[in-house]
């Protein structure tokens, strides 16, 4: 991982601060925030064109999709409790919503179907355009989606191409809160 790449996998405790301040009203987050530092929540960054931002936002779009190529993030690097953060592409992070299922399908006609045909209306598909847009993917994550909240734009500073990014993984957390147990236990 290069510098750069390193850099835009963090979360600024700026980023944090703001959050926190944005949604110490909600009755739903202002529960959930200690889920930031919970080590089984992940917290992602979502990349978004428009409309489907809107769609997420309005409630429109209850299932979140990304097809790739190759396997790449959030293809199983999302759990159900998750966090989304959800940022305009090329602007700032305006929203977020909790993971409440996730699948993953490495694409063949039957997985097509299925997405097709189940999730069409969930994913908010507007026109056949989306489909032929992905029709060379050959892995998708589909992420139904709750709790979305718009929220004050908060600027966050992303330099690279992709549309999706772990800021905290699950697995780093876990090695963090295992350091700082150690350390506790070390004092006492």
């Amino acid at each position: 991982m290069t510098q750069k790449e390193h850099d835009d996998n963090t979360l600024p405790k700026i980023v944090v601060d703001v959050l926190l301040r944005s949604l110490r009203d909600d009755p739903y987050w202002k529960d959930s925030l200690f889920n930031f530092k919970d080590s089984r929540i992940a917290i992602h960054l979502a990349i978004f064109r428009e409309p489907y931002l809107a769609f997420l936002l309005e409630g429109k779009k209850t299932i979140e999709s990304r097809f790739s190529i190759k396997r790449q993030a959030p293809y199983n690097q999302i759990n159900e409790g998750d966090i989304i953060l959800l940022k305009r592409a090329s602007g700032p992070i305006v929203g977020l919503c909790q993971v409440e299922d996730a699948w993953f399908y490495k694409l063949d006609v039957n997985s097509w179907h299925t997405i097709k045909n189940d999730f069409f209306k969930e994913i908010f598909v507007q026109d056949q355009q989306f489909w032929d847009d992905r029709q060379f993917a050959s892995y998708a994550t589909l992420i139904r989606v709750h709790h979305t909240r718009s929220i004050p734009p908060i600027k966050y500073p992303k330099r690279d191409r992709r549309g999706w990014v772990v800021l905290t993984p699950r697995k780093s957390q876990l090695k963090i809160d295992s350091l700082i147990e150690h350390i506790s236990m070390g004092s006492k």
